[in-house]
């Protein structure tokens, strides 16, 4: 390759990672707006919700993990938990291992606030795609996922 060459491809990169910045931002706002309305209704916050939707992946978690993953205190993170626990989105017990280790698993209720805020924010990534063209932040993220996974392809 040509100098000439790397520095066009180094400046259409740079111009990516900004038109991506600005897409994340973009998105991640109006799926907040969106999921606002829907959790002042349940009286979940949005740290609430972040946890929930990550419980929905794990199998559970001890106190002390979340209160790190949280980045609060185990008094701060027994406090979400507290909450979350009488809106009957999670229950806490003793590990049989170790009981005065506590665990916190997501129950169905909160398994189906997930997948509404999921279906929420899938709808409204939606919406933007289908009105953005390829010199939108949207069309920048199309395209670098177009080559990132044929360069994926072309390795496998």
């Amino acid at each position: 390759m040509t100098r000439s060459h790397n520095n066009h491809a180094e400046l259409q990169q740079e111009q990516d990672v900004q038109n991506l910045t600005d897409f994340v931002l973009f998105s991640q706002r109006s799926c907040i707006l969106r999921l606002s309305p829907e959790l002042t209704k349940g009286k979940v916050s949005f740290p609430q919700f972040f946890l929930l939707a990550y419980l929905a992946e794990e199998e559970c978690l001890s106190m002390s993990n979340i209160a790190k993953m949280m980045g609060h205190s185990t008094a701060a993170a027994t406090g979400m938990i507290d909450k979350l626990q009488e809106l009957g989105h999670l229950k806490r017990y003793t590990a049989a291992a170790d009981r005065r280790k506590i665990m916190v698993r997501i129950t169905e209720q909160g398994r189906a606030l997930v997948a509404q805020m999921r279906s929420n924010i899938a709808a409204d990534l939606a919406q933007m795609m289908a009105r953005e063209d390829a010199t939108t932040p949207m069309g920048t993220a199309r395209r670098v996922i177009s080559r990132r996974t044929a360069a994926a392809r072309k390795q496998a």
